[in-house]
């Protein structure tokens, strides 16, 4: 038997079966049995999810809550959405939370946008010392740079004179800043690693300056990158504690600040309620990301590397 009949035997045999099960009548395939790992892998990943996203889930039905306090559920109501309203100092850490993280976006994207860049287009050993720093500023603890910004700022503003660093909005947004430059930093490098760099030479051929070539290419490019690290750099800057309580003065409490304190006397569901709209605000600036990523043609394997730096 030659090899072309093998192969149309093979085929035909697949045709029939294909045939027997399109019958009506034809008993349908047993599902092949799930083995005991399988099954133990599913029930420990529904239990990896409930830890990770229980807490989440009771803070926005607490929300809810028409108690006066929060971990004491009264009724259902949306009290404490509307009691936001008629609150001054909710208002007024809600606003000053707002206003320091998107002043903190712009500052980190524009400065992780160009160290981005420098990293993926004039690559050399200054890279990986580069990389090393920006992860020592990722890695590094809070506590740490909240304790060696404190000094830092009061010498500049007090020391020096400096009255901008006086101003609590200044110092919010600057230590707000630091650990999303490199967040902004590795999604902008990472974008431009894949990005081929024949277009902007073929820009520099044809004798375009060299501004022109990086805002006409070079930031077309990294565009995507560039718009998910700001509403990246944006919702990191909105939970930013330790920092906060450290370098802020008087009259510009930022809200992480306010629920810090507010432990002290018991936690109210207007602070659920708040943290349900933070939650939103960041869900929307997530799917914001991945929709401008998914526009710049990016698979979803693309997208949650660019997300992450990687």
């Amino acid at each position: 038997m030659t090899l072309d009949t093998e192969r149309q035997t093979a085929t035909e045999t697949i045709l029939q079966a294909q045939a027997r099960d399109a019958r009506p009548g034809a008993a349908p395939r047993r599902r092949a049995r799930r083995s005991g790992s399988d099954i133990a892998f599913s029930v420990w990943g529904v239990l990896v999810m409930l830890f990770l996203f229980l807490p989440i889930i009771v803070i926005v039905v607490y929300s809810f809550n028409t108690g006066r306090l929060l971990a004491v559920w009264d009724g259902f109501g949306f009290d404490a959405f509307t009691s936001i309203l008629v609150k001054p100092a909710i208002q007024n850490a809600v606003r000053v939370s707002l206003i320091t993280a998107l002043i903190a976006a712009i500052i980190a994207t524009v400065l992780g946008t160009l160290a981005g860049i420098a990293m993926a287009r004039h690559p050399g050993k200054w890279v990986w010392w580069f990389l090393g720093l920006l992860l020592l500023v990722s890695v590094t603890p809070e506590i740490v740079d909240a304790v060696a910004l404190l000094p830092f700022m009061v010498f500049l503003g007090q020391d020096l004179g400096i009255p901008m660093f006086n101003d609590g909005i200044v110092r919010l947004s600057v230590g707000s800043s630091l650990f999303a430059t490199a967040v902004v930093s590795y999604i902008v490098r990472a974008r431009l690693v894949g990005q081929d760099a024949k277009l902007e030479e073929a820009s520099a051929d044809l004798y375009a300056k060299p501004f022109t070539t990086f805002r006409r290419i070079t930031l077309a490019l990294a565009m995507p990158a560039v718009l998910a690290g700001f509403l990246l750099a944006f919702t990191l800057s909105l939970d930013n504690t330790i920092v906060a309580a450290f370098v802020q003065v008087s009259g510009t409490t930022p809200w992480p600040v306010y629920v810090l304190s507010a432990l002290r006397t018991g936690l109210r569901p207007e602070i659920a309620a708040v943290s349900t709209i933070m939650l939103l605000l960041t869900l929307i600036a997530l799917a914001l990301v991945a929709l401008v990523l998914k526009r710049a043609g990016d698979s979803a394997t693309q997208i949650a590397r660019t997300m992450t730096g990687g």
